[in-house]
């Protein structure tokens, strides 16, 4: 069932010039229902065209965008000027949590649905924090959220952390086993930390076995995914107990993750990479414009998943999954890769806000 738009939404990125807002003007040029209208940033950026505020910091692989290039860039802080340009907002604001917090929803507050892919606001208990394909039910929490701020239209909606899609859509595809313990460390690439190796030399031929923050976000964060919408929030579940360990690699995109898990009712082998394969949620029912045909491909060669092979699996929107095997201790072994940018940030916010305009929680101001 595939929707169609009369035409296009109006969208502005607040957040423009980082990384990830680099990367949400790389995926939404020529998107079949949004159109980048309005661009925002800093102070220090605002009031230059988007050319001279990006200067020599353009990350991306691909050149910059002629149409945004002469784009004069706004006060990301001037909420009602910007909000007024557009239908709705992508958020990848670089500010505190709290600056983070207050920003979304003075965005939402001036009735603009807000798509966000900053941390701050995953725990906000009536703030729905999705993977399209894992729990779009979640987004009924977004009527609750509507009256605390007392709007019509505005809210903010976020995504997870990018290190656990690698290993959390798997698991949910196992959910009928029921997963009780997991164990995962994640190999994860420099664009994360919003680097390249050129601002980066010293991750070259290194690992650091620490980033901030990254293992209570990975071992809580999907719980939350599957827990329940109760009396106006989510509740979080409270199995599988998962522990990981993060690490950064010298890769520039791609997380990877080495799983264990131990199950209740424990199944075959056969029987997961059937549960994989053909698991698949509303963005693939709906054929939404960024959605994988095939959200979690299976591998049978020993030495796969690989970053420089299997990263760009379904343009960076699939996951990637092999080496499944028994396990001496746990009941199996798997290892899972995703890409950390575009499934795990913008390209994940962007399946996001599809998903939210086909519920009709966004629509034309």
């Amino acid at each position: 069932m595939m929707i169609k738009l009369d035409k296009k939404l109006k969208v502005g990125v607040l957040g423009a010039t980082g990384m990830v807002g680099q990367r949400f003007i790389i995926l939404l040029e020529n998107h079949p229902w949004f159109e980048v209208v309005t661009l925002a940033a800093s102070p220090r950026s605002a009031g230059k065209t988007y050319e001279e505020a990006v200067g020599d910091r353009w990350k991306m692989s691909v050149p910059m965008p002629e149409r945004v290039k002469n784009m004069i860039v706004h006060n990301v802080n001037e909420v009602e000027a910007v909000a007024a340009t557009v239908d709705f907002v992508f958020s990848a604001v670089d500010m505190t949590k709290e600056e983070i917090k207050k920003i979304e929803e003075d965005y939402a507050k001036a009735e603009t649905p807000v798509v966000s892919n900053n941390s701050a606001h995953r725990w906000t208990p009536d703030v729905p924090m999705v993977v399209p394909e894992i729990n779009p039910e979640h987004y009924e929490v977004i009527e609750a959220q509507k009256k605390r701020l007392g709007t019509e239209k505005g809210f903010v909606a976020v995504k997870p952390n990018c290190s656990i899609q690698s290993y959390a859509p798997v698991l949910t595809a196992w959910k009928k086993f029921e997963p009780i313990e997991v164990v995962a460390t994640t190999y994860q690439a420099i664009s994360g930390a919003g680097k390249t190796f050129k601002d980066w030399p010293e991750m070259q031929g290194n690992i650091i076995p620490f980033i901030g923050g990254e293992e209570e976000k990975s071992e809580q964060e999907p719980l939350r995914l599957w827990g329940k919408v109760e009396n106006g929030e989510i509740v979080k579940a409270a199995t599988p107990v998962i522990t990981t360990q993060c690490i950064r690699v010298p890769v520039l995109d791609g997380h990877t993750a080495a799983v264990f898990v131990k199950f209740k009712k424990k199944p075959t082998k056969e029987q997961l990479i059937e549960a994989m394969v053909n698991f698949r949620g509303e963005p693939q029912d709906l054929e939404l414009p960024s959605a994988p045909k095939q959200f979690i491909q299976y591998l049978e060669e020993d030495n796969r998943p690989q970053v420089s092979l299997d990263v760009n699996f379904e343009n960076g929107m699939g996951i990637s999954v092999g080496r499944l095997r028994e396990d001496s201790l746990y009941d199996y072994k798997f290892v899972g890769l995703s890409h950390n940018t575009l499934r795990g940030a913008a390209g994940g916010a962007v399946l996001s806000a599809e998903l939210l305009v086909a519920k009709n929680y966004i629509t034309a101001k």
